[in-house]
């Protein structure tokens, strides 16, 4: 019963062995802690210790009675293990304090509330401009920057050769690696000088809007699209062209009807990578659409908040710290969304034989 005999590798311990040892090592930890007089005994502290004895007691067993090489392997598969826990834990436990900080003030009146005129005490502090901003913005920024970035990536892998196609990734390389408040600084000298040239001097040109946070957002998120789409494209097997090229189809129409056909799961994914990476920036956005407190539906004229920014007035008052954990929460729920309408729209689209 304690151990099974293996055909070609002696004996093997049991398949309980393991959440056996686990619940062992988990009680020899407390025991520990508190024989040391540790006596707010933290979890972490407990996870860690519960840890290293099961790494100890499991390799030391398994080295007993299934060998040294079996034994070695639970000891790799243990570390492993743990440093893939390591690596989660910091995203569980920023995931749990969001949704617990930030459930409390989530409700429909956050959601759909600004905050003109109102104050803490009518509860009605909401975000719901911010929401709107941040929709509108980032739309604005996807309906620029992915077609740029889709037509530039299919130049890249299907046309682009000589001294213009390395001059384009060496600049999409430089453009990967600006930092964000750099693409708002852009945006805010390049639109009002651009705007004047053509309308002339206005005060109003040099008011912060929502379209000027678009044009810094393209400028971060068009590299990303780019890198990205590159990648799918060059995976695409090149016996799917020239079947298309033998049937007598036209490159143009092979690319897109076979090529961006076949990578299109994976280029969805990088879009939705892509408007995850721009839709949280707040820096340059504080420079380029300002804050506000009442709903703007103009991208052309007047402030513009989105929940970044929202996130960052809330948090500089003291009283408005918990709104802030609701805004943060939102944004995340808002990029939960994207990736599952993401991955709806890409198995949509797959090819028959990947559905």
């Amino acid at each position: 019963m304690g151990t099974k005999k293996s055909s070609t590798h002696g004996n093997r311990l049991p398949r309980w062995f393991t959440p056996a040892i686990i619940v062992v090592s988990a009680a020899l930890s407390l025991f520990s802690l508190n024989t040391w007089g540790y006596e707010g005994i933290t979890p972490i502290a407990s996870v860690v210790l519960t840890i290293i004895f099961y790494l100890v007691v499991a390799t030391a067993i398994s080295f007993l009675v299934e060998g040294r090489r079996y034994a070695t392997d639970r000891l790799i598969s243990g570390l492993i293990t743990t440093a893939f826990l390591v690596a989660v834990a910091p995203l569980i436990s920023l995931l749990w304090m969001v949704v617990e900080a930030g459930v409390g003030s989530l409700d429909w009146e956050f959601l759909t509330n600004d905050k003109d005129g109102l104050t803490l005490e009518d509860h009605a502090s909401g975000a719901g401009h911010a929401l709107v901003g941040t929709l509108v913005i980032t739309g604005t920024t996807a309906l620029i920057a992915v077609p740029l970035g889709i037509m530039t990536a299919v130049y890249l892998v299907e046309y682009g050769r000589g001294w213009l196609s390395r001059t384009v990734t060496f600049l999409v390389d430089i453009m990967t690696g600006i930092p964000s408040i750099v693409a708002g600084l852009f945006a805010a000298a390049m639109i009002p000088t651009i705007a004047e040239y053509f309308v002339g001097k206005s005060e109003a040109l040099q008011m912060k809007t929502g379209f000027m946070g678009a044009v810094a957002l393209v400028v971060l998120m068009t590299p990303i699209v780019v890198r990205n789409t590159e990648e799918m494209l060059r995976i695409v097997p090149n016996e799917l062209r020239e079947a298309s090229y033998a049937l007598g189809v036209t490159k143009s129409r092979t690319i897109i009807k076979v090529v961006l056909r076949t990578a299109l799961p994976g280029i969805v994914s990088g879009v939705v990578i892509a408007i995850a990476r721009v839709i949280g920036e707040t820096a340059p956005l504080l420079i380029t659409t300002g804050t506000t407190n009442v709903f703007n539906w103009n991208l052309f004229t007047g402030y513009m908040e989105t929940l970044p920014t929202y996130v960052y007035a809330s948090w500089s008052n003291q009283q408005t710290r918990e709104l802030a954990w609701s805004g943060a929460l939102t944004l995340i729920i808002l990029v939960l969304l994207l990736n599952l309408i993401a991955r709806f729209i890409a198995k949509a689209f797959a090819p028959k034989g990947e559905k």
